[in-house]
This record gives C-alpha cells, sequence and structure tokens, in this order.
C-alpha cells in the first residue's frame, strides 16, 4: 500500500493565479495539484490535495492525518502561519512528519511574516521556490519514509 500525504492549503490560496501574481505566480492551486500528482506518482505516493479558508477545517484535517495514520503532511497555512496557535497545537497533537511550505520567501516580506507558529511543529520548511516548492516538499516526505523503514 502507498503511504498517503495530505496536502493541506489555507486561506486564500484558492485565488492563486489571480491574488498578487507579483508575489505568488500565475500558477493556479489546480495547477500546483496537478503538479504534484504527477511528482507523488513517480515517488509511489498517495495524495490528497485539500484547501479551505477556514482555521476549523484545517484543525479537523490535521487531526483525520493522525488517526488515519497518514505517511505524512505537507501544510501551506496561509496567513494562518503566523497566528494560529490552533494549528500549532493541532500539528503537535498528531504523530506525522511535516513540511511547511510557502509559496513565497516569508523572510523577505513583512516583518510579521518572518513569525511561522507551524514551524514550531514542523520537521522542516520550504519557502520562496513558488509551487515547486509542494514538489520538494513531496520529495522530502518521500526521503524521510524510505529512511524510516
Amino acid at each position: 500500500m502507498k503511504p498517503k500525504i495530505l496536502i493541506l492549503n489555507g486561506p486564500n490560496l484558492n485565488m492563486l493565479g489571480q491574488r498578487e501574481p507579483d508575489v505568488y505566480g500565475t500558477e493556479s492551486l489546480g495547477d500546483i495539484q496537478i503538479r504534484c500528482q504527477e511528482r507523488a506518482d513517480t515517488l509511489d505516493l498517495d495524495i490528497d490535495f485539500r484547501q479551505s479558508n477556514h482555521e476549523g477545517d484545517l484543525v479537523e484535517w490535521i487531526q483525520e492525518a493522525g488517526k488515519s495514520s497518514a505517511g505524512g503532511l505537507i501544510l501551506n497555512a496561509g496567513a494562518y502561519t503566523h497566528t494560529s496557535i490552533a494549528i500549532l497545537d493541532a500539528l503537535r497533537a498528531v504523530d506525522v512528519p511535516v513540511i511547511e511550505v510557502h509559496l513565497s520567501n516569508i523572510h523577505r516580506r513583512e516583518a510579521y511574516r518572518s513569525t511561522s507558529y507551524i514551524s514550531q511543529a514542523s520537521d522542516g520548511m520550504i519557502c520562496g521556490f513558488g509551487g515547486l516548492g509542494y514538489e520538494l516538499a513531496l520529495d522530502a516526505l518521500a526521503n524521510m519514509l524510505n529512511s524510516a523503514k
């Protein structure tokens, strides 16, 4: 059975390609999902790709990942990265590898974006590479899962 990777996307990511393309690029979230599926196929992984503008949905999905024995979690929490103790607590409550992803380099933007609550519960962070960051996160998780065998 292939390991299942849950890829969660937070608020406003459904607007990719339309919202601030100079910061986030012109690729849509659907484009990124296609790229992730193609990369997952080459890594022999299953993915479950989701997006919500609601913090509670993200918390529930993170909890679900822990209950379902997901192989790992990729999280782009959007603005919740910088504000959500609830998401941090959910991540701390599950025992799955977590890779945090950001399309832009959060450390080269407004000062408040440099703070990531998510990082406190993540195994690693990839930022500044646009949609490629998701593929890099899949590579990292595949490597982590293979090393654990």
